[in-house]
């Protein structure tokens, strides 16, 4: 590699502002700088795209997969499975900046953002007041790849602890499609059972599979 390339990168970084004009292999090389001192990154971040295919399919991988590639140690491997939390907490902390859920997208989109990086599938709560502005979200059960249980008298606590009279469900789909399987709409079935006995309103369950969204409510199903 050419004397002063690592300077040159990020000459270019600040002067662009960002990463728009960068090839994928060209970010993994930049980041790769943090835990490789010395050297030349640019071999190790073709070799992970060549491996997992997309940049994205690299920050997704499994610390232990990302080691078998030539120059990627422990800290490396670290740092990239780190990317999709990092990049979740960070939208997370702007979307709670007394965020309002006002319309279908918008609640899609928060539910998206609750689940970059989750390999597994997750059931949330999210709690809003009556103008649909967020006070609360958190995890009530977790499962597996492709299934989570969603118990209402653990959905109905949770609701409970946190005085919401307004909630939506959301989980995700990790590994298969966006609509709902029978199972989704059982539980959901007994879900609406549950919160009509304590007068709690129910004013979306939406699944997340990748980026895309399935609002319950925008389809009629409550």
């Amino acid at each position: 590699m050419h004397k002063g390339h690592r300077k040159r990168m990020k000459e270019r970084y600040l002067k662009d502002g960002g990463f728009e004009n960068f090839a994928p292999h060209e970010i993994l090389e930049m980041l790769l700088y943090s835990t490789i001192a010395r050297g030349d990154t640019n071999p190790v971040a073709h070799e992970l795209i060549e491996k997992f295919g997309s940049l994205a399919n690299v920050f997704d991988a499994e610390p232990a997969a990302l080691k078998q590639v030539k120059g990627i140690g422990e800290s490396s491997a670290f740092l990239l499975s780190m990317i999709p939390h990092l990049s979740r907490v960070y939208n997370q902390a702007k979307w709670d900046r007394k965020v309002m859920l006002g319309t279908v997208d918008l609640a899609g989109q928060y539910a998206i953002n609750l689940f970059i990086g989750k390999s597994h599938e997750e059931f949330r709560i999210i709690c809003v007041d009556s103008n649909r502005q967020v006070f609360y979200q958190g995890v009530v059960t977790k499962g597996t790849i492709n299934e989570v249980p969603a118990y209402p008298r653990l959905v109905v606590e949770e609701v409970l602890k946190h005085k919401a009279q307004n909630v939506l469900f959301a989980h995700n789909h990790p590994s298969g499609s966006v609509f709902p399987s029978e199972g989704d709409m059982e539980a959901t079935k007994q879900l609406m059972k549950a919160f009509e006995a304590i007068d709690v309103n129910i004013l979306d369950h939406i699944i997340v599979s990748g980026n895309q969204y399935y609002s319950m409510a925008e389809k009629g199903v409550l």
